[in-house]
Order: C-alpha cells, then sequence, then structure tokens
C-alpha cells in the first residue's frame, strides 16, 4: 500500500513539475514577447520621430528659402525706394471784417494781399536713372501734385533737395530728378508682362511717414480698371495685390520675389482711407515709356485718333447694340468726331464700332484709348469697324495728342450728343404718345454746335433732314450722309415739335 502511495504522489509531484515549469516558461516567452513588442514598438516610434523630424527641417529650410529671399528683396529695394517730401504753397482769399481766419492769419495793413499757407505732403518713389550727376525718380503725379518745394530722402538717410522734371495727369506718373556726385543706386525694373495672379508681390513705400516700410502679399488679378467716373486715372491698366499700401506708399515700388519693380503703387480701393488689402500698382512696362518720353522729351507723346468713345452697355444706352447689331460683341462705340481730327480725315464716323487696331482686338473703350495712346504718332494703323452691321478696314495715320485743355475743347465735336433707342420703358417713362418715333437725345456735350443750336437732352429726335427715324441705325446713316452742309432735326419736346439747325 505504501509502494502505491509512493508512486500516486510520484506522478502527482511529475505533473505538478511539468505545470510549473510550463507557467515558468510561458511566463519567460510572455516577457520575452512583451519586451520584443516593447522595443519594437518604441522602434516604430523612434523612426515615426525621426521621419517627422526630417520632414519638419525640411520645412524649416523652405520656410528659410523664402524668408532669405524676402531680405534679398528687402537689401535690393530699400536703398531705391524713397521718401519724397512735397510742400504746396496755397493762396487763401483775404479774410473780410470779423473772419475766423484773423485768428489764424493778422492781415496785413491796408489789406489787399492773400494770406499764404504750406501745405506739406508726402509720398514715395522709385529710383530709376543714374546719368551723370543726375538722378530721376519715378513717382506719381499726384505726389508731387503743384509743390513749390520737393525733398527726397534715402533709406540711408541722405536727403537732396528736387525738381520736377515732367508729370503727366493722364497717367498719373511724374519724373523728379536731384543732382549729386555720390554714388546712388538703381532700382532694377522687370518685365510686368510676366506677372501672373498668384505671384508673390513685396510693397516698398513710405505709409504714414514710417519710412522703408515692406508688406508682403500677392497679386491678386491682372487688368484691373479704375471705378468709372471715380477720380483715380482711367487710362491705365492696374495690377491688384494684397500687399498693405497705405497713405504715403504712393508712388513707390511693387516688386517680385526676385526684388524687380514690376509697378508703381498708386491707389487702394477703402471705405476707411486705410488698407483693405485692395491696393492698385500701375504695370513698370507702362511706366517704362512714359518714364523714356519723360527724360527724351519732356513730356508723354501720345497717338490721337481724334473721337469720342463709349462701351454701349444696356443700361446706359438702350437700345443701341440691337440697332446697330453689334449686340455680343467687344469693341468701343464712336459717339462724336473730332472735326480736322485724323479720324474725321480719314473717315471714321459717329456710330461706327472699332473692334480692331493694328491686329489687337480691342475690349472697351477704356483700352482704345491705351492702345491708340501707345501708338506712335505720323504713323498710319488699320482700324476695323462695324457700320451699319458691316465690317470696314480704315487706314487712319495718327496724330501727337495736344494739351489737354485743347483736347477737352468741344467747339470742334461733332455731333456733340448722344443718341437712345426709344424702348417701351423710355416711351412710358417720358408719356411719348405710340405715334412719336425716333431716337432719344441721352446726353448734349456742353459747348458743342448741337448744345448752342438748341438740342436738350430729352429730346426725341423724329427726323434728320426730312428723313423718318426709327432705329439707332438710321440717326447715324442719315446724320452720316454729306450730301448737305447743314443737318436739320425735327424734334418732339414737351408734346411739340421744334425743329433745329446745325452746320457741319
Amino acid at each position: 500500500m505504501s509502494d502505491n502511495k509512493s508512486v500516486f504522489y510520484s506522478k502527482k509531484l511529475f505533473i505538478f513539475n511539468i505545470a510549473l515549469v510550463s507557467m515558468i516558461v510561458g511566463f519567460a516567452l510572455s516577457l520575452l514577447m512583451v519586451y520584443a513588442c516593447s522595443n519594437e514598438r518604441e522602434a516604430r516610434i523612434s523612426n515615426a520621430y525621426a521621419q517627422d523630424y526630417n520632414e519638419v527641417e525640411k520645412g524649416y529650410e523652405a520656410l528659410e528659402n523664402i524668408q532669405y529671399s524676402f531680405r534679398n528683396v528687402a537689401n535690393v529695394a530699400l536703398p531705391v525706394v524713397v521718401e519724397i517730401n512735397v510742400v504746396e504753397v496755397v493762396q487763401r482769399s483775404a479774410p473780410g471784417p470779423n473772419s475766423p481766419w484773423d485768428f489764424f492769419f493778422t492781415p496785413p495793413e491796408g489789406g489787399g494781399e492773400a494770406p499764404e499757407f504750406r501745405r506739406p505732403g508726402l509720398g514715395s518713389g522709385v529710383i530709376v536713372e543714374h546719368k551723370d550727376n543726375m538722378v530721376y525718380v519715378m513717382t506719381n503725379n499726384h505726389v508731387v501734385g503743384n509743390a513749390s518745394e520737393i525733398s527726397v530722402l534715402l533709406h540711408d538717410g541722405r536727403n537732396y533737395d528736387a525738381k520736377i522734371v515732367a508729370k503727366d495727369e493722364r497717367t498719373d506718373l511724374a519724373l523728379i530728378s536731384f543732382e549729386t556726385r555720390d554714388d546712388i543706386p538703381v532700382a532694377s525694373l522687370g518685365d510686368s508682362d510676366s506677372v501672373y495672379v498668384g505671384d508673390w508681390a513685396i510693397a516698398v513705400g513710405n505709409p504714414f511717414g514710417f519710412e522703408s516700410t515692406l508688406t508682403v502679399g500677392v497679386v491678386s488679378a491682372l487688368g484691373r480698371s479704375a471705378v468709372r467716373g471715380s477720380s483715380i486715372s482711367s487710362y491705365n491698366e492696374y495690377i491688384q495685390t494684397d500687399a498693405d499700401i497705405n497713405p504715403g506708399n504712393s508712388g513707390g515700388a511693387l516688386l517680385n520675389i526676385r526684388g524687380e519693380v514690376i509697378g508703381i503703387n498708386t491707389w487702394i480701393a477703402s471705405e476707411t482711407g486705410v488698407s483693405s488689402g485692395i491696393g492698385f500698382a500701375i504695370p513698370i512696362n507702362n511706366v517704362k515709356k512714359v518714364m523714356n518720353d519723360f527724360i527724351s522729351k519732356g513730356r508723354v507723346e501720345y497717338g490721337w485718333l481724334g473721337v469720342g468713345i463709349d462701351d454701349p452697355e444696356t443700361q446706359i444706352f438702350p437700345g443701341v447694340a440691337r440697332d446697330l447689331k453689334i449686340e455680343g460683341k467687344d469693341g468701343a462705340l464712336v459717339v462724336s468726331v473730332f472735326k480736322n481730327s485724323p479720324a474725321d480725315r480719314h473717315g471714321i464716323l459717329p456710330g461706327d464700332y472699332i473692334i480692331r487696331v493694328d491686329g489687337h482686338d480691342v475690349k472697351n473703350a477704356n483700352q482704345l484709348t491705351r492702345i491708340v495712346g501707345g501708338l506712335p504718332p505720323n504713323k498710319s494703323f488699320e482700324f476695323v469697324v462695324i457700320r451699319y452691321g458691316q465690317e470696314k478696314r480704315i487706314p487712319v495715320t495718327l496724330a501727337v495728342r495736344e494739351a489737354e485743355d485743347k483736347v477737352r475743347s468741344n467747339t470742334q465735336v461733332w455731333p456733340g450728343f448722344n443718341v437712345v433707342g426709344l424702348t417701351d420703358d423710355l416711351r412710358k417713362r417720358l408719356e411719348v404718345p405710340a405715334s412719336v418715333s425716333g431716337v432719344l437725345a441721352s446726353g448734349v456735350t456742353p459747348g458743342t454746335p448741337a448744345e448752342t443750336a438748341g438740342l436738350k437732352m430729352g429730346d426725341i429726335i423724329m427726323q434728320v433732314n426730312n428723313r423718318r427715324i426709327g432705329s439707332v441705325m438710321d440717326f447715324y446713316r442719315n446724320l452720316n450722309d454729306k450730301g448737305k452742309n447743314e443737318v436739320i432735326f425735327r424734334v418732339w419736346r414737351d408734346s411739340k415739335e421744334i425743329v433745329l439747325g446745325i452746320v457741319r
């Protein structure tokens, strides 16, 4: 019996030992597996961290490269963008007795002379040429204005008295100069035709008098035009940028990432008078021509056609595009012609729709003005017009555009008024009876023969030289019939018919 017990206990001990060993081995294996997994996880984390770290380092390097580019632009641009300080002497009318101006000005003995005060102004400019001892700085016309005193402050603190070389109200550009034997850097002028939306745009100037300020943005849009009717030059197309531009930046540089000037900062769109991220610069390729004319001729020399033009938009010129068969077509409508101008001599007529000049398609009236202004005078160019629904090619030799006061004289403008179609809406608003047909005089230019003859805005032109008018095309066909030297209009005004005559 004891032997059997011994065997039994031996078996139990054997099984126990096997179970114990199994547990120890299992625990050891578990530890090994946990350790192995832990090492593998740590290795994965370590590798991932290293990978992320490398990516972050690459990101830093990329950002630093951009940062170095901006530093380079600053190093290149700050020395060539200057602060322009101007003083304009303004005269006030002599104050009368007990005038509030007596508080500020002591009237001279005997009265008579009007008091003067000095009105300061601030802007920016770009050094564009250094020839011999003369340094030329391009800026905006509205910066220098009619300044009596002009000084130029460089980035390094040097200050020079300057004078106006030439200025041009039409482009809002001006060139000033100062003399020095010092070493003066000159800006590198880029190519604004190679600028694209999304490119870096860096503005440098003196906003609010904070000299040598650099702001960064992008080119937001190209080919922007000034708002119709605003005081901003409509002759230019503008580069739009969100780089901050503020008062004092006018005349400063808009640069690309290489530090090349691509525009002259000119105006902002803002309800507050400070930057709202919508700034505009004159493209440098436009500036180059003006600059060269300023230096070589003392003025800008424009090509001149001698027409008054407009865009026949439906809201402003109802019925015109439809009647002239130009709906949906880009171009510029000739509404008047200057007598003895290139247009008059070569046969361009009121009512012509100019669609192409020298191979360049015309988008609108502003673009036609720019195209013609940029062409050299005394050379012939082909104009393509739509006349009475048909295309016609007309060679025209352009003249030199005269001074603004002469160009703006209306005594030689023919016919001196615009017409629109007599639509159902206009007929209803003006209470024109159905028995009256014709075209509506929508605007009469002051000082023209039409105004002198007594034509008024709102007149309905029923007949031209005894021929009934049923559309805008009828009107221009009969107006342009040069068989008679005098044009007779029968008009309807205030429920009465009257007759007016204009000599060509």
